[in-house]
């Protein structure tokens, strides 16, 4: 198995150290560059390709955003996790717009980073659960405007709408056939047909389509 390069971005010595030990010791997992400012960031991930950047938001010379931006331009199989302090929908609404699928608030590093991690190299999205829970509240308090905008989202059932918020946030086939009480063939099924009626093929493009369509939004 191919070892997994990872690049560490953060303006704070001690937590750049803290990530770096957190995640080196995960088999095939190498922590191959640290950066201290965005623009370092953006240069290191050109230079040495990760698979994954754990990026901070508030960088010296080039903001978090920014440098997402300027990375997946760059390296656009290069996937970026957000590791921050800032916990608002619309600093999580901008991160995701940028092209970031992973958010995790610092203080819940410890427990979420490495999963995060996981979650992300094999493409799926992942946020710290308060900021599942934001995204949960953006989309009830959107998504009857968005319908009503949208002709495409007026082909899902109120059913598959709750399911593309549960896929969005990284919820498993399994996960969401015991969160709604049915069988897993039955999510897996509403899974299929959602894809098939927005055109889409991934969960990235969901994310990105839920994003656009203000299914999740600040």
């Amino acid at each position: 198995m191919a070892t997994i390069r990872l690049l560490v971005a953060d303006d704070h010595e001690v937590i750049r150290r803290g990530v770096r030990s957190l995640l080196g010791t995960q088999p095939g997992w190498e922590v191959s560059g640290e950066a201290a400012t965005g623009r370092e960031a953006v240069e290191k991930a050109k230079q040495l390709k990760p698979d994954l950047v754990v990026l901070d938001i508030t960088m010296p010379e080039l903001d978090g955003l920014e440098a997402t931006r300027q990375i997946l331009e760059a390296v656009p199989k290069t996937k970026v996790l957000i590791l921050t302090m800032h916990e608002s929908e619309q600093v999580m609404s901008e991160v995701l717009k940028a092209g970031a699928l992973g958010y995790v608030l610092k203080s819940d590093a410890a427990d979420n980073l490495v999963p995060a991690v996981k979650a992300l190299i094999h493409g799926k999205p992942f946020f710290t659960s308060s900021v599942s829970k934001m995204m949960l509240k953006g989309y009830l308090k959107h998504s009857t405007r968005s319908i009503e905008d949208s002709s495409s989202e007026k082909q899902l059932s109120s059913r598959e709408r709750l399911i593309v918020q549960l896929l969005v946030e990284g919820k498993k086939n399994k996960e969401i056939a015991t969160a709604l009480s049915i069988s897993i063939r039955t999510a897996e099924s509403h899974r299929a047909n959602i894809m098939r009626k927005l055109g889409l093929h991934s969960i990235v493009e969901l994310v990105r389509y839920a994003i656009n369509n203000k299914m999740i939004e600040s």
